[in-house]
């Protein structure tokens, strides 16, 4: 009796398709966006194509890791992501450069740099899975204290690499961070009773500091030594024209790319706006110039395409600890979608967050891909468990 099916049908050929056109939009984008002059000499299109390979080969080496082996690697990964970010963060700037006013970069001669927070991030999706299945096995009954006692287990988990990564000081990422933990939280079986009062307090402290910044920043500047330029990101973002030549160029310049391609755009590398670093975090505005509103909503659409089929991935696995992996990965997407074309378009402030698989850089596209090589484990041993149990029942 045949025991397995063939490697091909336990294949995820509908994420290969999307990550494929990913690919492709992620190539002309980048290809438009260096015509602009900025960085002379350099072609990112062909750098950022190399990194795809590099990523299918993660991909095709993480797809072999079944969950019982992820389980066993889960902390030894967290513990070198975290290694990693101590290291970034004590290296001699030969080795790690201030870069925006930020030291999250390791610079490797004849490979470029590497930032190490865009592989914790997955890294922490691991341990966090980790820790809620780890924590239902030892607690079968719940209860108040159990669902506590959990709380403050992935609470301390995220802190860790959280501290280190605003360190840097790196707001983008460790605002992802978040994201990861509250929807790896909304799922893990914690009860609302605890959910609702904590994320209820945060949020009152969140929108309460927004008024001060926009009401009384003196109450701010003379208890929490807030300094006044930095008070400038919010104010460039709800006012940006009055920033135009400073803080809020690159959002005016945005605006304008995006304005001008209305409908259908002005086509491929007919793009007249200059923006700076248009082939990283502005790659959307490259696209909403060039094919308009009709391009942004279809690279829109192909996420949502996405996220649908890593839920569907969550719902069908049979393993707990994969669904919190498939739930942590998808927080992470999303907000790096939302917060990134929310940038572009004066929905949400500038940080410095790429869009996934189509911003230019290594280290980001090689963190999702490793994310993507997750669900096509997943999907993979997934399938083959169905079959074998078919064929038990059958038997």
């Amino acid at each position: 009796m045949e025991k397995y099916i063939k490697k091909s049908d336990r294949f995820d050929w509908s994420l290969t398709l999307l990550l494929f056109l990913f690919f492709l939009i992620s190539c002309a984008a980048i290809y438009s966006a260096q015509s602009t002059g900025q960085y002379a000499g350099r072609n990112f299109m062909l750098m950022q194509a190399v990194w795809y390979v590099v990523g299918a080969i993660i991909i095709s080496i993480t797809i072999f890791f079944d969950s019982f082996q992820l389980k066993k690697l889960s902390w030894i990964l967290y513990g070198f992501g975290l290694f990693l970010l101590i290291a970034v963060y004590i290296a001699p700037e030969s080795i790690a450069p201030y870069r925006n006013g930020a030291k999250s970069w390791f610079v490797i001669p004849g490979i470029g740099q590497i930032q190490p927070s865009e592989f914790v991030k997955v890294f922490l999706i691991l341990a966090l899975s980790r820790v809620i299945t780890s924590h239902h096995e030892k607690y079968i009954v719940k209860s108040f204290k159990t669902d506590f006692a959990l709380l403050l287990k992935l609470g301390f988990t995220a802190f860790v690499p959280f501290a280190l990564i605003m360190l840097q000081p790196d707001l983008g990422t460790g605002l992802v961070i978040l994201s990861i933990v509250t929807g790896v939280i909304l799922v893990s079986g914690i009860s609302w009773r605890i959910i609702l009062p904590i994320y209820g307090a945060g949020a009152s402290i969140g929108g309460f500091i927004i008024y001060l910044v926009l009401v009384r920043p003196d109450l701010l500047e003379k208890y929490l030594h807030v300094q006044t330029y930095q008070f400038n990101r919010i104010y460039s973002w709800l006012d940006p024209y009055t920033y135009a030549s400073g803080s809020s160029y690159h959002l005016v310049k945005s605006l304008s790319a995006i304005g001008s391609g209305m409908i259908s755009g002005k086509g491929f590398r007919h793009g007249e706006v200059y923006v700076p670093e248009a082939h990283t975090d502005f790659i959307f505005s490259v696209i909403g110039e060039e094919y308009g509103f009709i391009g942004g909503s279809i690279v829109i659409s192909l996420f949502f395409l996405l996220i649908y089929h890593l839920i569907k991935t969550a719902l069908e696995t049979n393993d707990s600890f994969n669904t919190y992996i498939c739930t942590g990965i998808i927080s992470m997407i999303t907000f790096h979608v939302f917060q990134n074309i929310g940038m572009t378009i004066q929905v949400l402030p500038i940080t410095g967050i790429p869009l996934p698989f189509i911003s230019y850089g290594g280290s980001s596209l090689m963190g999702n891909m490793f994310a993507m090589g997750l669900v096509y484990s997943i999907h993979y041993h997934h399938q083959n468990y169905m079959f074998s149990s078919k064929k038990s029942m059958s038997a």
